[in-house]
């Protein structure tokens, strides 16, 4: 038996596995056409947290891929979700001003919050905003981040993620961050919901061996290794992670898969 002879169900990373940046990578489009038409389910999964998912949707289709919003399983999302158990929590927010909409609904405050909710704010950070966050934690706040990746490959290169912020807050504040995003194994078993499948019957492509694959194995996924985005040899050889799949990217996927 192959590594993907029961697989009826595929979480495909976003950027780094179908585009970098705004620019999609050779053969994605045909792949992710190719592996829905013959029936796998398929569920986009991204840890982004600069873009609504009305906005990553908007991309998507404008680049071409013939994927519907409901189909996009977001990190934002789950934090959503995640907040939705607490009764009218304040939020500090640490976010694009697109996803900040998402989360208009909740009680906001700069001086006295129950939740620190942390993204991806680019050039934003700054000491005066560390310290900012640093008293909201120590004077009872709690830190959500929406995932703590410490790199990301952008069209000008690898680039510092929030994972830095995030760790530099945690070691201030003595206070460990909830991670809402891959790898955690909330956010792989939110997706498998939305599939409606068991974690044998499901394969993660991403390009990030410890967050995607990683993760994705931690629930109980297979785990495909594309060899574009962040991939890079040296750290992939380092990692404790071994795929069980590696492929040079998505456009080699479909010739792998079992015809259903």
């Amino acid at each position: 038996m192959t590594a993907l002879s029961s697989i009826r169900g595929i979480l495909f990373d976003l950027d780094g596995v179908l585009y970098v940046g705004s620019t999609v990578l050779e053969g994605a489009i045909k792949a992710v056409d190719e592996i829905k038409r013959r029936g796998y389910l398929c569920r986009f999964i991204t840890n982004t947290s600069t873009l609504s998912r009305a906005s990553l949707h908007e991309k998507l289709t404008g680049l071409g891929f013939a994927i519907v919003e409901d189909e996009i399983v977001s990190a934002t999302r789950a934090a959503l979700i995640y907040l939705q158990r607490f009764d009218d929590p304040a939020c500090h927010l640490l976010l694009a001003d697109d996803v900040k909409q998402d989360f208009r609904h909740f009680r906001q405050s700069d001086s006295k919050a129950d939740f620190v909710i942390i993204g991806d704010i680019g050039e934003a950070w700054s000491y005066a905003l560390l310290n900012r966050v640093f008293n909201l934690l120590i004077d009872g706040a709690e830190m959500i981040a929406i995932h703590k990746k410490p790199f990301w490959q952008t069209e000008h290169g690898l680039q510092m993620d929030v994972g830095a912020f995030v760790s530099a807050l945690e070691y201030a504040s003595q206070k460990q961050a909830t991670i809402i995003g891959k790898p955690s194994p909330d956010f792989f078993k939110a997706a498998l919901t939305e599939l409606g499948l068991p974690p044998e019957q499901v394969a993660i492509v991403g390009d990030d061996i410890d967050a995607d694959i990683g993760g994705g194995q931690g629930a109980g996924l297979t785990g495909i290794l594309v060899k574009t985005g962040k991939y890079r040899q040296t750290y992939a050889d380092n990692s404790p992670v071994v795929p069980d799949l590696l492929i040079a990217s998505i456009a080699d996927l479909p010739d792998l898969l079992p015809v259903k």
